[in-house]
Formats: structure tokens, C-alpha cells, sequence
């Protein structure tokens, strides 16, 4: 419980730095021998952590990843019951932001961190540890390329994000993208005189509506997800000045979550031509108009067969079995792509995950508990 309070209070969310509790996460892991590598990002305000606890022999190469993210959610215009960077006990639960989301199997690793360098390791134990994973998986981008260029080549990872600690070998790909759509202002009253940036991106939000009809009814589908097609859905439009005045922008933000039947690249393709029809619509009114596309991030979805061997692994190590995909994004699509079979498994429901009173159960810190001990007890025998 010490280095879950630790970490949490650590205020790590995304759009500021996560370097202290990097540089403490540095720090224990020096403490026991271990030199890890980090990873910054342009900036410098940022940071990966990757660390290799190496087996007895001294090999670093091959053995399983243990992966997390740092950094959380904001917690404002929340409304809670305690303070979101104190953690609390109340009823069996441990209220904080990060508990479930997902601070708690960092802290598990952390607190084993000793027994874990002291064992006899047939192989190596590796570390990852990212910053914004919550602003598009942004970190792990070259969290995974480090590991790659290392050539650490790992025969599993296990992403510890919250799923009740049932072990999960798929979920969708999740595409954000933005739409900048120029149009020409005038007076409201001369209609012909403009050019309207909000019609224009109406006009766009029906077909990305249509889409999404089409995903529904004709598929293809996957019944192991709650939703089992891909799913599209317009959710922020900004634009206009005034009432009286034709807006000259409009800005739309979009996202599409794809199964793994339907490929990402083609999509966004799709519907880039959209845009750009709609565009020369526009330019049926005036030459002064211009539409942008943006695919702000793309994180790629999971889809580790059924018989790869970490899927096994994880059940062994007490995850429990599930035939179900998960709703949300992790970074596990990242070391699925880079060739790395690769399951999501952790402590907490994702119901509780960036809510206000967000919490974890304590049964569920145990079982986590239990998990690490088992995967040190496995790759010790």
C-alpha cells in the first residue's frame, strides 16, 4: 500500500510532466541494482522508463515485459468525496485518481521489487513504463522502438490495465481525427456572398452517422466485443462567431474504433476522401475555402491469437480466462504490432477508470499481489 500512496501522489496528469515519479520509479530500481533507460520525449519534460531485470545467467534477451502507464486523467470540474491525490479507504476500496486506472500494478511491481532482483530468473523481467498513454499512446510509440532496437526480443508482454484481472487478448483500434473546415464569412443576410464552415462540417457528420448505420448493419463482426463492429461517432464541433455573421470556421473532432476485420489505413482513407469531396463542394461557391485532415492518434488494435503462449501463461499466473475483448484502447496493440503476443491483464474495472471517486478493491490489490509473486515463482523454477 506504501508505493501505491507514492505513486498517487504524484500528480502525473497528461498534460503535465510525469518526470518525479519517474525519477523516484529510477531510483528504487538503482537501489536494487538495476540501471534502467529512459526515453524522453522532444520536449524533455516527459519520460519512458524501460528496465531489464536480467536472469540469473545474465541473459536480457527474450523473457516477459511487465507494461503500465504513468500518467492519468484530469480530475477537474470532478466533484469528490476526498482528495483525488490522497489516497482513501473506505468499505474495502481505495479511493484516488490512478488507483484503477492504472497506478496500482505499477506500484505492485515496485513493492516486489526486491524479491524480484534477488531471484534466481531462468529469464529476464522487463519493465515499461510510459507517459501519455491517456492523450493517444503517444509514449509508448518509442517506448516499443527501444525495446526493438535493444533487441531484447520478448516472448510475451502483459499490460496491466485494468479488467478484474481476466485476461484479455483483444480489443479494437482506436483513431482520433480532426477536421478543419475553411469556409468565407459575410453577413448573415447575403448568404451567397459566404461560405459556411458549419454546414459544411454538418454535412460531414452525416456521413461519418452513415458509416457508423453501415458498420452496424452489414459488419463485419466480432461477437467477443460488447459492441462487435466497428463503431464511429462525432464528438466535438467548434465554429462560428455570431448569430448574425456566416462562419469562416468550423473545427470537428471525430474518432473511429475498428475491429480487427476492418483495416485502420483503409478507413481513415475513407473517410478522408469524404473530406475532400466535400471540399470541392465548397469550392463550388468560392476558391477561398479549404478543408484539413488530421489523424491526431492512432492507436492500433490487439488481436493475439487464442493459443499464443502468454495467453496461457497469464491464466496460470492466476488471470482468470475470458473469451471477451475489451471496449477501450491500450498500448498493447503497440507490442502486438511489433511483434510481441501480448495480453492485457490487471487489477480494477474499467467502469471505475477516470471517473470522479475513482477506486480500486482492495481484493483486488491482492490478487495482483498474488499475480507478480506467481510470474516470479514461475520464471524461477
Amino acid at each position: 500500500m506504501a508505493e501505491i500512496t507514492k505513486l498517487i501522489g504524484f500528480d502525473t496528469t497528461s498534460r503535465d510532466s510525469n518526470l518525479p515519479l519517474i525519477e523516484y520509479v529510477v531510483e528504487r530500481l538503482e537501489a536494487v541494482g538495476v540501471d534502467p533507460t529512459l526515453v524522453h520525449n522532444n520536449e524533455g519534460n516527459k519520460a519512458n522508463l524501460l528496465a531489464t531485470i536480467p536472469a540469473a545467467d545474465g541473459t536480457r534477451t527474450g523473457g516477459i515485459v511487465l507494461s503500465g502507464h504513468t500518467d492519468v486523467v484530469p480530475v477537474d470540474g470532478q466533484v469528490w468525496s476526498s482528495d483525488p491525490f490522497i489516497p482513501e479507504i473506505r468499505d474495502g476500496k481505495l479511493y484516488a485518481r490512478g488507483t484503477c486506472d492504472m497506478k496500482t500494478f505499477v506500484a505492485v511491481i515496485l513493492a516486489k521489487l526486491e524479491s524480484i532482483a534477488a531471484a534466481k530468473l531462468n529469464e529476464p523481467i522487463h519493465l515499461a513504463f510510459s507517459y501519455d498513454e491517456e492523450v493517444g499512446c503517444l509514449g509508448a510509440v518509442d517506448l516499443v522502438a527501444a525495446i526493438t532496437e535493444a533487441g531484447l526480443n520478448p516472448r510475451g508482454c502483459i499490460v496491466g490495465e485494468p479488467t478484474s484481472m481476466r485476461v484479455v487478448r483483444g480489443h479494437k483500434s482506436v483513431n482520433v481525427i480532426r477536421v478543419d473546415f475553411h469556409g468565407v464569412a459575410a453577413h448573415s443576410s447575403l448568404t451567397t456572398q459566404g461560405v459556411n464552415a458549419i454546414s459544411a462540417a454538418a454535412e460531414f457528420t452525416r456521413v461519418v452517422d452513415s458509416m457508423a448505420q453501415g458498420f452496424k448493419q452489414d459488419g463485419p463482426f466480432d461477437e467477443a466485443f460488447i459492441v462487435p463492429y466497428t463503431t464511429t461517432t462525432v464528438n466535438k464541433i467548434d465554429g462560428g462567431i455570431a448569430v448574425n455573421t456566416i462562419p469562416a470556421e468550423c473545427t470537428l473532432h471525430f474518432e473511429f474504433r475498428s475491429i480487427a476485420a476492418d483495416d485502420p489505413t483503409e478507413l481513415i482513407e475513407r473517410f478522408r476522401a469524404e473530406a475532400m469531396r466535400i471540399e470541392e463542394s465548397m469550392r463550388e461557391q468560392s476558391r477561398d475555402v479549404r478543408v484539413e485532415f488530421t489523424v491526431l492518434a492512432q492507436t492500433p488494435g490487439l488481436d493475439t491469437p487464442e493459443d499464443a503462449g502468454v495467453v496461457a501463461l497469464a491464466a496460470e499466473l492466476g488471470g482468470i480466462p475470458s473469451p471477451d475483448k475489451a471496449t477501450y484502447g491500450t498500448e498493447a496493440g503497440l507490442f502486438f504490432n511489433a511483434g510481441i503476443p501480448t495480453v492485457v491483464c490487471g487489477p480494477g474495472d474499467i467502469a471505475q477508470a477516470h471517473a470522479p471517486d475513482e477506486f480500486i478493491e482492495l481484493d483486488q490489490i491482492a490478487a495482483c499481489e498474488a499475480y507478480i509473486e506467481n510470474l516470479l515463482a514461475k520464471l524461477s523454477a
